[in-house]
């Protein structure tokens, strides 16, 4: 329990307190005036203070070793990325010229045409070629070589185009 008088002494320090802390109150208002005052004349404005705050902040954070490390890993992964990207790209182009190479010198080399790729697409033309005719309703024709079936085929489409949507009556129809 606190007695009376160290009640009563208690209540005029807290009256002296709150007349400093009022006093402290005007003179730092009077002194941020004094400052803003100052900074306009010299040109400075809140702008800049952000500016070089910001800075200065970006400034702390650079110099931390946490950044430093996550920079270093960062570079290097992003160094290990360009160099896959690039690899990644030289084999795509690289591909595209073998492709194009070997599609302008192999069309007319009669390898393609014995290769197994060839065969194989060959015949898988030939197959659709005589389910369509034998759906169509003409005969079964095997045996066909891919010029003739090109040829049938190139030869439906123009009749078809000349004659609305007209599909051919017989098998000599669909060959040249």
């Amino acid at each position: 329990m606190i007695s009376e008088e160290e009640k009563e002494e208690l209540k005029i320090e807290l009256a002296k307190l709150e007349d400093e802390i009022s006093t402290l109150r005007q003179v730092l208002a009077a002194k941020e005036k004094h400052l803003v005052e100052i900074k306009q004349k010299l040109g400075i404005s809140l702008m800049n203070e952000l500016k070089q705050n910001f800075s200065k902040s970006w400034h702390d954070v650079q110099t931390t070793s946490a950044y430093k490390k996550t920079h270093e890993t960062l570079s290097h992964a992003g160094q290990k990325a360009t160099a896959a990207i690039s690899n990644v790209g030289t084999a795509i182009s690289k591909k595209f010229g073998d492709m194009s190479y070997s599609i302008r010198h192999s069309i007319s080399m009669p390898a393609m045409r014995n290769s197994p790729t060839f065969k194989s697409f060959e015949e898988k033309v030939e197959t659709t070629v005589t389910s369509l005719k034998t759906k169509v309703g003409g005969t079964s024709h095997t045996g066909g070589s891919f010029e003739e079936v090109l040829s049938s085929t190139a030869h439906a489409s123009a009749q078809s185009s000349l004659a609305g949507t007209r599909l051919p009556e017989s098998e000599e129809e669909l060959q040249c």
